[in-house]
């Protein structure tokens, strides 16, 4: 069985994921957020060690974490999809410089692509890249646990945003509709903010992506 707890880091209400194999030391940290002490002192309470850090995009609210975690624990490797790889250390793309913070992230220890499958903590991820939201916005899917760590692509009764630079409704549309509802209904959305959703729920009810919008699979 897959444990998978949220924490919820401030002012952006984005969840940090902490995925591990039940009864598991080692675990996966997944978009650490804005409030890194809140992840430490989760994992320590825990007694929970990451074997790595998995950033679905590189924007500053999903990777505001990634120093401090890095410094806590530097044998984990940081993992980032290659689209997004260069806003870990740009404040302008990251978008933190538009709050007036210039946040730097550690860069990349690997980049993913479409395709790749990881193994860390046990746990086998496919990575798929799922761009609109972000140019280089990765998801990790979990088949074995019918999961999907979504980041900012597809939340209950959303989508993310596609009004920053980067952004494409187009492409985030079609990468929802190619990459994530071709999966079974019963497969579990962990999204970079709000409640979880499953993927039949979002076909049936999504106002922007989902039958209500025209969705016909």
């Amino acid at each position: 069985m897959l444990e998978i707890d949220a924490v919820i880091s401030m002012p952006f209400d984005e969840n940090t994921y902490i995925v591990r194999n039940e009864g598991a030391s080692d675990c996966l940290v997944v978009d650490p957020g804005l409030e890194p002490g809140k992840i430490l002192d989760f994992l320590k309470q825990h007694q929970l060690t990451p074997v790595a850090i998995l950033n679905t995009h590189g924007h500053s609210d999903h990777i505001g974490g990634n120093a401090a975690l890095k410094r806590t624990y530097p044998d984990a490797p940081l993992i980032i999809g290659r689209g997004d790889a260069e806003k870990l250390t740009d404040p302008q793309k990251n978008l933190s410089a538009a709050f007036g913070v210039a946040l730097i992230s550690p860069p990349a220890d690997q980049l993913v692509d479409e395709g790749d499958v990881l193994d860390l903590a046990g746990i086998k991820l496919e990575v798929r890249e799922a761009p609109g939201h972000s140019v280089g916005h990765v998801v990790f899917i979990i088949h074995d646990a019918k999961a999907i760590l979504g980041g900012d692509v597809l939340f209950a009764g959303s989508i993310g945003r596609t009004d920053f630079f980067d952004g494409d409704f187009g492409a985030l549309r079609d990468a929802i509709h190619d990459k994530l509802f071709t999966l079974p209904g019963d497969f579990v959305v962990y999204p970079g903010h709000g409640p979880e959703t499953t993927i039949a729920e979002e076909i049936a009810e999504n106002p922007f992506v989902g039958k209500p919008a025209g969705y016909r699979g």
